[in-house]
């Protein structure tokens, strides 16, 4: 840690100064919480071990934002997120989702589970066999043929190396939708759809070349190893609004100097899971 930091305050957390509840009902099983991954502004998310398998579930937003209440948003986001592991059911790849989460009796709306899949976070540079890219490349095939695009592949944390060497897609909190048979849509909706998957495939190709370059004539994913114009302009924004944020965060003392997530107090599990893994080559070194 570059400095010394301080916990989030409640409205920088999902769940105010809660943590995940110690124990849900997943449909009509009790689950124990056993770990928590992450806890930041948009949800809290945590391992929970039942019986016949194990889940992880994301707690949306329910922490209003200065008297502003957010728990539509918490509803929102677990809904549509819930709708995409209902329709990417079966997909090879894919966690299976939960139907029904509750506590006390009270089903939670702003709650949306999967079943856990063993594994780990795509490493920065970790080695992976041969079949890896292929098989990511064919799930995202597969979401894509569905009327999905991911959105989030630029995150190494959203893909998963499984303890079988396979790779998962997890997290589809802002995955975009548009029903590839629906007759009333939004206008451009198909447009925007087929720029975001042409997205997908970049950043999968960014992952390619940094961890296996040699697939990325194999794969057929030359022509998008070039930064669409859309991502360039998108950059224009983000950028300095990440940059932004950032700064606000280490300037209240959340963060360190860098001002990165992995500076925090409670940083999220993917760069804990780093974090161990350098640990353990220097000392196998």
């Amino acid at each position: 840690m570059e400095r010394t930091v301080k916990p989030r305050p409640a409205v920088l957390r999902a769940l105010g100064n809660q943590d995940p509840p110690g124990e849900l009902l997943i449909d009509g099983e009790i689950f124990k919480r056993d770990e928590v991954f992450k806890h930041d502004s948009w949800a809290a998310t945590a391992l929970y071990r039942g019986n016949e398998f194990d889940a992880v579930c994301k707690m949306n937003r329910s922490q209003s934002i200065y008297g502003f209440p957010m728990k539509w948003l918490g509803r929102f986001l677990a809904n549509r997120e819930a709708f995409a592991y209902s329709t990417l059911a079966g997909i090879e790849g894919i966690a299976s989702g939960c139907d029904k989460i509750a506590r006390n009796g009270r089903t939670l709306p702003n709650v949306v589970a999967h079943q856990f899949v063993p594994g780990h976070p795509l490493g920065n540079n970790e080695e992976v066999n041969e079949d890896f890219f292929p098989g990511l490349l064919r799930i995202l095939k597969a979401v894509h043929k569905k009327g999905f695009a991911y959105v989030d592949l630029h995150k190494r944390e959203n893909i998963l190396v499984g303890d079988d060497a396979k790779p998962y897609l997890i997290d589809f909190q802002i995955s975009y939708y548009s029903a590839p048979d629906r007759i009333f849509r939004m206008p451009f909706s198909r447009t925007l759809l087929r720029l975001l998957q042409n997205s997908d495939l970049y950043h999968l190709t960014k992952h390619v070349k940094r961890h296996r370059p040699e697939q990325v004539k194999e794969l057929g994913l030359t022509k998008f190893a070039t930064q669409p114009w859309w991502i360039r302009a998108h950059r224009k924004v983000a950028v300095p609004f990440r940059q932004t944020r950032r700064r606000l965060l280490t300037l209240i003392g959340v963060r360190g100097k860098s001002g990165r997530s992995a500076t925090e107090v409670f940083a999220e599990h993917a760069f804990r899971c780093e974090n161990e893994q350098g640990e353990n080559t220097q000392k196998a070194a």
